[in-house]
């Protein structure tokens, strides 16, 4: 039977379940990644399950997000994340080597692999023809723990690549043609597999640049072929021998199918404040801009960094716009100095900054309230970027840099005219700086068990998670719109990431952004509480503190139009019942305060999908996606309960 690339990858690695798109299936798990603003729940997480050694051919603890060190709460993380790779045997990333998912892929990214990692930007490593899904930390350490990865089979969604890119246009611009089509939902329950004769004009960083923002579109994962330009990366970092060729069968076939003609795509921006708000640059040209910042997991190459610098060589940057540049690795740094590309940037008034997510998480590199900031990172939802009133735009390395010549938005093209600028092709070395020094390989067994994980006074164990009752009477205590994000359930950024070791005090910004009365609220109910969510429920980050922390603060059901796949997934990770009104409608007769009643819930949600429960004065119909295995998990309480009970 001919197959496509996610069909091979997923069949290659089943233990349960049939590829019906759907069904629910188990996937053994190859190699995981973490990194420091939800490891330290990981490694919370093994402690509580008594892990002794990780049973996955490889996992790597990165330290790429919490960077600022303004007081003692980020270091004492960053040591106790070192001492627990150090404990149960993974590879470790210290702080300024660069983001994970790069620098993943040039150490240890292999085709036909299988790779989970907490966080929802995982996927980028499908541009090696791995399986890279992003998922909540929970399930990143039951796979580190041996046991199979579960999700729900999706459909293959083919998307055929022809043309060539015009210049000024690269590959932030094919995924943001993507967006520009289908929004922030359109990938939901779907995986992306890229195929098609466009592919040979994409290398396989751009590869990582589409397959990064996937996560903007909801999808499970975004896949491309492992062929040449697989091949040529993987020499290029001095591990050719890594490679296993892996395409699409000549008669494969795929569930959804769709055409871009690269040659038909121009410069493409996301206006704030939505990855999904996508239009042409032409289209909001001439808007004021104080600041750029090039760099993130979205667009991580050297080529991407070079394409600046020659496009600001021998000239200033507008004098009113701050021009940030963020090296995503050290050794993305070490190009762009060898190439004479940072000795460009520096003279024409960028300032440069270490290895790490930094502004993209809203750790510093906050723009001014209200004033438009340019960013080639992959997320712009409200708030994200540090600043309340933020004005953050998504766009390619071309259109960041015309906007730090101009201090507008400017579409790239018309700089031939204006500035005399022909568009830049940086010629990229043979191979890749590689320092394999700097990531410290896991310690042999018998000296691991002597190590002792070092916590902060800043880290606590994780809560008890008690068992849903077959009765619940709750209040409902906030109802929301569409598209709410986990950056808006539990906010990111330098005020409150520090936090993330510390549940009960995270705990305190919980909702905040939307009802900042939510925490004091929540702690006054004696028997818990419920919330209402619109369509989407949960987008964006997989950070699991979304969950865990409205958990310690009571949250026992969310009912929402519909839910993000990483979200609903935490949610009964942790015994939080997610149900979806059976008739979208019903969300708008939902008050804030009405009170949710649920009856003879055990067997409900064993003996079917739909079920009936009361919300004030009325009766509404209510249904569950979870599997029999996901409703055994949320009664007692979360997974971690029931691996206690069947231990």
């Amino acid at each position: 039977m001919a197959r496509n690339v996610t069909e091979k990858l997923i069949a290659s690695h089943l233990v349960d379940g049939t590829l019906t798109p759907g069904d629910e299936i188990a996937m053994t798990v190859d190699q995981t990644l973490t990194q420091d603003a939800t490891g330290t729940m990981v490694m919370l997480e093994l402690e509580a399950l008594g892990l002794d050694r990780i049973r996955t051919d490889l996992s790597v603890q990165y330290v790429d997000h919490n960077l600022l060190q303004t007081d003692e709460k980020n270091p004492d993380d960053h040591v106790f994340l070192q001492s627990a790779a150090q404990r149960f045997g993974l590879w470790y990333s210290k702080a300024g080597n660069g983001v994970s998912h790069p620098v993943h892929q040039a150490h240890f990214g292999k085709p036909g692999a299988t790779l989970i990692g907490s966080d929802s930007h995982t996927c980028a490593a499908g541009a090696l023809g791995m399986l890279a899904i992003g998922v909540g930390g929970l399930e990143v350490a039951m796979a580190m723990a041996g046991q199979p990865l579960y999700v729900t089979m999706p459909e293959v969604w083919g998307i055929e690549l022809t043309g060539e890119l015009p210049d000024w246009v690269s590959a932030k611009d094919v995924v943001l043609e993507m967006l520009r089509r289908h929004g922030v939902k359109g990938g939901v329950g779907r995986v992306i597999e890229y195929h098609g004769p466009g592919l040979a004009g994409l290398t396989a960083m751009d590869r990582h640049v589409i397959a990064n923002m996937g996560a903007e579109l909801g999808a499970t994962t975004s896949v491309f072929p492992a062929d040449e330009a697989a091949r040529a990366y993987l020499e290029a970092v001095g591990r050719g021998d890594d490679f296993t060729r892996l395409v699409a069968d000549d008669e494969a076939s795929y569930d959804i199918t769709e055409h871009i003609d690269l040659s038909d795509l121009e410069p493409l921006i996301a206006r704030p404040s939505s990855p999904g708000n996508v239009v042409p640059v032409a289209d909001v040209a001439d808007e004021e801009v104080y600041q750029v910042v090039v760099g993130s997991s979205a667009n991580p190459g050297l080529r991407d960094f070079a394409v600046v610098a020659e496009i600001l060589n021998n000239r200033q940057t507008h004098p009113r716009v701050s021009v940030d540049i963020n090296p995503t690795s050290r050794e993305v740094l070490a190009d762009l100095v060898s190439g004479g590309w940072l000795s460009s940037l520096v003279a024409s008034g960028a300032r440069v900054h270490q290895s790490g997510c930094l502004g993209c998480i809203g750790m510093g590199q906050a723009p001014a309230s209200g004033r438009n900031s340019l960013r080639t990172m992959p997320r712009n939802f409200p708030g994200r970027s540090g600043t309340e009133e933020d004005s953050v735009w998504l766009c390619s390395p071309e259109t960041a840099a015309a906007a730090a010549l101009t201090g507008r938005i400017t579409d790239p093209r018309t700089l031939a005219d204006s500035h005399g600028i022909s568009y830049p092709r940086p010629e990229m070395p043979e191979s890749f700086s590689t320092f394999d020094a700097m990531l410290l390989a896991p310690l042999p067994e018998d000296q691991a068990r002597e190590v002792e994980l070092i916590k902060g006074p800043n880290i606590s164990s994780l809560p008890d998670f008690d068992p849903l009752p077959d009765t619940v009477e709750l209040p409902v205590l906030l109802v929301m719109d569409d598209d709410v994000s986990t950056d808006e359930i539990m906010p990111a950024g330098s005020r409150v990431l520090p936090y993330r070791s510390n549940i009960p005090r995270i705990s305190d910004f919980c909702f905040e952004r939307i009802d900042a009365t939510y925490p004091r609220r929540a702690q006054q109910q004696q028997g818990g509480h419920a919330v209402i969510g619109g369509e989407n429920y949960g987008q964006g980050s997989s950070r699991e503190h979304a969950v865990v922390a409205p958990r310690y603060l009571g949250l026992r059901v969310v009912i929402a139009t519909s839910f993000a796949r990483i979200h609903w997934q935490n949610l009964a990770n942790f015994g939080i019942l997610p149900l979806e009104f059976a008739d979208p409608a019903d969300h708008d007769a939902v008050n804030q305060d009405d009170v949710l009643v649920l009856d003879g819930l055990h067997e409900a949600l064993k003996n079917g999908s739909e079920l009936t429960a009361t919300i004030g004065e009325r009766q509404v119909r209510l249904r569950h996606r979870l599997s029999d295995r996901q409703v055994q998990m949320v009664i007692a309480g979360g997974r971690i309960p029931m691996t206690a009970q069947m231990a």
